[in-house]
């Protein structure tokens, strides 16, 4: 046996050691600063993103209430062209999916629609025979209900 060191086996100590710390720093996860930076990351770009948004989910509600308010005027047209008239205000816009029981009873009525949607808020569409704006008008009062009002509040109609 000799006195001189064994330098594989040196070698190998000192690798097992390097792997140990490089394990033990894996293991330890994020720092402090780490964790900070990537919540203000994220803070900025909620910020940025959020309010676009949300202003997205109430121009989708007006762009959806005049798909309806036109698919209404297109049923109520084809109601006409087979009566000759359009329904009377007491008959409504349920004329479209059930035979009307009161005068004027249509002659020739057949379903226009399965149903009568509800406008993106969850209320009725208005319908005014003799409308304000033209012949008949259909409308819905908007997110805030009621009529007139400004900005995603404004009525939604037919003759728009």
């Amino acid at each position: 046996m000799s006195s001189f060191p064994n330098p594989s086996a040196n070698i190998q100590v000192t690798h097992t050691a390097r792997t140990r710390q490089a394990s033990r720093r894996a293991s330890r996860g994020f720092t402090l600063i780490e964790l900070m930076v990537v919540l203000a990351i994220l803070g900025v770009l909620a910020a940025l993103i959020v309010p676009n948004v949300l202003g997205r989910a109430d121009d989708a509600r007006v762009t959806a209430a005049r798909a309806d308010v036109n698919h209404l005027v297109q049923a109520l047209k084809l109601y006409r062209l087979d009566n000759q008239t359009y329904p009377s205000a007491s008959q409504g816009l349920q004329a479209l999916v059930q035979k009307p029981t009161v005068d004027p009873i249509p002659a020739n009525w057949r379903p226009y629609l399965d149903k009568l949607p509800n406008d993106p808020w969850g209320r009725p569409y208005q319908y005014l025979n003799p409308g304000l704006k033209s012949e008949v008008d259909v409308l819905s009062w908007g997110a805030d209900g009621q009529s007139g009002g400004e900005g995603r509040n404004a009525d939604i109609g037919s003759w728009q």
